[in-house]
Parts: C-alpha cells; sequence; structure tokens
C-alpha cells in the first residue's frame, strides 16, 4: 500500500492558525488522512517572515510534524520551464508560488491551497480537490 502523501501551502498553515477551533481546519483534516504531509523552504521562511515572537514557538511546534523540502536544483529549472509556458500564456506567478509549485511537482505531490487562482494557470501541478482526496 503506498503511502498517501500530500503538500501544503501557506494558506492552509495560516487557515489552521487563525481558526478558534482547529479541529474543523483544513490541515487537521489532512493530518487524518494523510500519511506525511509536506511544505517547501519558501512557505517556511512566509511563515516565519511573518511571526512575531510570541508566536515562533506555536510554529516550531506545528511545523516539527511536517516534513519540510528544499527549493533545490530541479526545482529551480522546473520554475524556469514553468514562468516560459506562462509566458506562452500570457499569464505570470508571484515567485513564492511558483518556487512552492515547482517544488510540489519536482516531488510528485499534490498542493492543496486556499488560493486556486494563484495555481490554477500551471497545467503541470496537481492540485488538491475533495474529489481527488
Amino acid at each position: 500500500m503506498a503511502h498517501k502523501k500530500l503538500m501544503i501551502d501557506t494558506s492552509i498553515l495560516i487557515d489552521y492558525f487563525r481558526k478558534t477551533d482547529k479541529t474543523n481546519s483544513r490541515l487537521v483534516a489532512h493530518f487524518r488522512q494523510y500519511d506525511q504531509i509536506y511544505i517547501s523552504t519558501i512557505t517556511e521562511f512566509e511563515i516565519f517572515n511573518g511571526a512575531t515572537q510570541v508566536h515562533k514557538d506555536f510554529w516550531e511546534g506545528l511545523l516539527s510534524r511536517l516534513i519540510v523540502l528544499s527549493f533545490d536544483r530541479p526545482a529551480a529549472r522546473k520554475s524556469a520551464e514553468i514562468v516560459s509556458l506562462l509566458k506562452t500564456k500570457r499569464k505570470t506567478i508571484d515567485k513564492p508560488d511558483l518556487f512552492i509549485a515547482a517544488t510540489a511537482i519536482t516531488n510528485d505531490l499534490m498542493l492543496d491551497t486556499l488560493n486556486i487562482k494563484h495555481f490554477i494557470s500551471i497545467d503541470v501541478l496537481e492540485l488538491f480537490t475533495q474529489k481527488n482526496s
């Protein structure tokens, strides 16, 4: 039996952080359904870049339950390919989202986000939906 794996982006973590009833978050649902949950080092940067000193312990504890994947050479090259493809469609993407998507693609992971519109133009990226969960 294959392990169920999923990458999440920053929006899923922020949603969890903001919810009073954390059991009602997408992240908790993913912990119940997936054996391994991944984030990119880009997501880790985004979280700690916006975190106050008071919240850093919360984030350290939460991120210790996730597998953090580095933005590496294959992801860098995949990012360049994605930019080229998007240019042919006259589309753009913010760099952090580009790097997160490329990390998911090069690690053969489905990506969940609350910001579908940020990623929908990347045809080679498998996005999480309730249908494919």
